[in-house]
């Protein structure tokens, strides 16, 4: 009978339990003995996942945001690495949220418990001595982008690139029509994608917005349908009541629970909130424009700490500005609509971003979980030895 092992993971986001989810079931498929403990979300836990908070309690973004939760947060991540120590998990592994999962790693690491952090943060981007940091705290990192690599190697960290997850599963050439009957869509106007975001606090910034900036589009083209997926109950209410408060329920909308994909799919174009969901579209060959608003002292914050001109991954892997970006006070309803009306008047702006789409998704796709799963397997076995 095969040892069995115990393996310690942390994901406080929606995107994190995806990843977490799959790499799970790829270490189950290859060793059938792992127990699997700690924070996740309703993805993981239907892998076998045991999470012993809830992983909303961990879903804040931007530094406004952490400061309020600030107590509860490290209180969280202190009753979690003592229980850990006490335990002795065979490996633990944080995927993603760098902020909570990089301090965690090193106090794991320091009691002698093998790390692993799964998702680089934006060390390119900004804040790039977390790379000593990360040094001090994992055993490994997997990385998702072909340009992280050499950031670690340079710094003697040990990393594998794995590619992206999305590149797996999102389809190279998306049905459009298909996807458009599944969600009971028009199939001969104009349609576009509102991803607002997927936390409570992207949408307190951004609903209202996007919801202006429909009415504003709809106002120059009539012929046109508006598809908004969100992830969570909370977040479809908060996108409603903003369609409420700014007596737009004549909007031609289809506000759905779920289906992103199917409505990205679905799109012609889409106006997404920077962040995961940007690649996921760039991955959909769908045309956008990003959009990006936060607390202003996050945003004050950020900006004085960005190394980069731009803030969305398909231009970040792009290497310029292929998809047009409106950040902060930018982003407001009469911007975003003369944005999206600017990219569907201009044909050859949305060939070129769906030809580059393509390009990222040939990069991404490498087999991630599978190659994940052997990485993390690797350093299981040499830390037995």
């Amino acid at each position: 009978m095969a040892e069995l092992l115990r393996v310690g993971m942390v994901a406080g986001e929606a995107s994190g339990d995806l990843l977490g989810a799959h790499l799970i079931a790829a270490l189950k498929a290859r060793r059938r003995s792992i127990l699997f403990g700690g924070i996740g979300g309703p993805r993981m836990i239907a892998e076998g996942f045991e999470s012993h908070y809830p992983m909303e309690k961990l879903s804040v973004r931007g530094y406004a945001e952490a400061l309020r939760n600030y107590v509860e947060i490290m209180s969280v991540r202190r009753r979690l690495a003592k229980a850990m120590i006490e335990e002795q998990p065979d490996l633990f592994i944080g995927v993603d949220s760098g902020d909570f999962n990089i301090g965690l790693e090193r106090r794991l690491k320091e009691a002698g418990i093998p790390t692993i952090h799964y998702v680089s943060p934006s060390v390119w981007a900004w804040r790039g001595w977390r790379v000593k940091k990360i040094a001090r705290s994992v055993t490994r990192i997997l990385v998702m982008f072909p340009f992280e690599p050499p950031l670690y190697e340079k710094a003697g960290v040990p990393v594998t690139y794995v590619g992206h997850p999305l590149a797996d599963v999102i389809p190279q050439e998306p049905k459009k029509f298909e996807a458009r009957a599944q969600l009971r869509l028009p199939q001969g106007k104009l349609i576009i994608a509102l991803l607002p975001g997927s936390r409570r606090s992207e949408l307190h910034y951004m609903a209202s917005a996007f919801v202006l900036a429909a009415h504003r589009f709809r106002q120059e083209m009539h012929d046109v349908h508006f598809v908004c997926p969100t992830v969570t109950r909370a977040t479809r209410d908060m996108f409603e009541r903003a369609v409420h408060e700014h007596q737009r329920t004549d909007l031609p909308l289809t506000l759905l629970f779920g289906h992103s994909h199917e409505a990205l799919a679905a799109a012609d174009m889409a106006l997404v909130a920077s962040g995961t969901a940007t690649l996921e579209t760039a991955l959909f060959k769908t045309p956008m424009v990003i959009a990006y608003r936060q607390s202003p002292i996050t945003w004050a914050l950020m900006r004085s700490m960005l190394y980069l001109p731009y803030v969305g991954m398909p231009n970040i892997l792009a290497g310029e500005r292929l998809v047009p970006e409106l950040l902060q006070d930018e982003a407001n309803p009469g911007a975003l609509a003369a944005a999206l009306l600017a990219l569907w008047r201009d044909e050859a702006a949305r060939k070129r971003q769906i030809e580059r789409f393509h390009e990222f998704h040939h990069l991404l796709r490498q087999n991630t979980a599978q190659k994940a799963a052997d990485a993390v397997l690797e350093v299981l076995e040499n830390s037995r030895r």
